[in-house]
């Protein structure tokens, strides 16, 4: 039996390197580099990895690990225009409607930065909603602007906020 960090070593190779659709293919992957594992176990891994699924120029769907570069440079480029070279998170810009903090990301990032916000358990931020590309978070009543700025610049990059 090989090591879990091992293992999620492998499954970030696999997806990195191939274009996985579903998690039949990703086992099926793991199982040919001597790893048996069940779907609720790569379910955990895909999740303790902050895995998520993308769509691609074709409409089809495919597994990617959002703070890769090398990800970000191969799939996330296609038809998303311009971006920003200190970009490591995704980020794209903040901005605040009442006690709500609207955070863009490039496409397939919010579910991984809405997860980092979350476990945080920030007493400034109730909670998140995330999609594709943005991630709205609930402002505990009270917190104004700049106290939210401050939480969520441990997060993202502070020279795209709008206030």
């Amino acid at each position: 039996m090989k090591n879990k960090k091992y293992r999620l070593k492998v499954i970030l190779e696999i997806i990195k390197n191939s274009h996985v659709r579903c998690q039949d293919d990703l086992v099926k992957a793991l199982a040919e580099r001597g790893f048996n594992v069940t779907q609720a176990t790569l379910s955990r891994d895909l999740k303790m990895l902050r895995v998520t699924k993308v769509a691609t120029e074709t409409g089809d769907y495919i597994y990617i690990v959002p703070n890769s570069n090398d990800l970000q440079d191969k799939i996330l480029n296609i038809n998303q225009g311009p971006t920003n070279p200190n970009n490591s998170v995704g980020f794209v810009s903040l901005s605040f409607s009442g006690n709500i903090a609207v955070i863009k990301t490039r496409n397939g990032y919010a579910g991984g930065l809405a997860y980092d916000i979350d476990t945080s358990r920030t007493p400034e931020i109730i909670g998140t909603i995330a999609g594709a590309d943005t991630v709205f978070a609930v402002l505990r009543e009270g917190i104004d602007h700049n106290a939210a700025l401050k939480v969520l610049q441990r997060f993202i990059p502070a020279n795209s906020v709008i206030l």
